[in-house]
């Protein structure tokens, strides 16, 4: 592929709006022939906050982490299923520590063209502004980003339409 998207990274968070985003995704990366990858970061600082704010214990810090990597590979593996599904194949990442650090290191260290990202929250403050993880990964992405919408009911339609 010489064309000036080559490789493409969707983060997964569990969301419907970061299926969503895997759908689209899939359909850009198997349209535009680019490599896929689908990102899933196991956010220690939120961890380690609520191990500070004795929320948590030690013990239940690791139960929690140990049941949020036995999500982060179930999402992972259901995106590979959709991309088999379309004959496309997806690298599977996971990363643990502060979200939007380790999505804007996965994209320099792998040379990533481009970020799909799932729908922006809507920010009702200064803090949900500042800890939104979505939102700072936009932010400092060294690369160009899409914003999935996950209300447009088109992009299941696209995704139903690939061969």
């Amino acid at each position: 592929m010489n064309g000036p998207i080559t490789k493409i990274l969707v983060y997964i968070d569990g969301s419907e709006a970061s299926i969503t985003a895997a759908m689209y995704a899939i359909a850009l990366a198997k349209t535009t022939g680019a490599a896929l990858s689908a990102l899933y970061v196991v956010n220690t600082r939120a961890l380690d906050d609520l191990v500070n704010a004795r929320i948590f214990l030690q013990t239940e810090e690791d139960e929690y982490r140990h049941d949020i990597e036995k999500d982060a590979e179930r999402y992972l593996a259901h995106v590979k299923r959709m991309g088999e599904e379309k004959h496309l194949p997806v690298e599977l990442l996971s990363k643990s520590g502060t979200v939007h650090r380790e999505i804007k290191s996965v994209l320099k260290e792998g040379r990533y063209d481009l970020l799909v990202l799932g729908g922006i929250s809507q920010v009702r403050s200064r803090r949900d502004e500042f800890f939104n993880e979505t939102d700072r990964a936009l932010r400092s992405s060294p690369c160009p980003v899409v914003v999935v919408n996950d209300k447009d009911d088109n992009i299941w339609d696209i995704f139903e339409s690939l061969q």
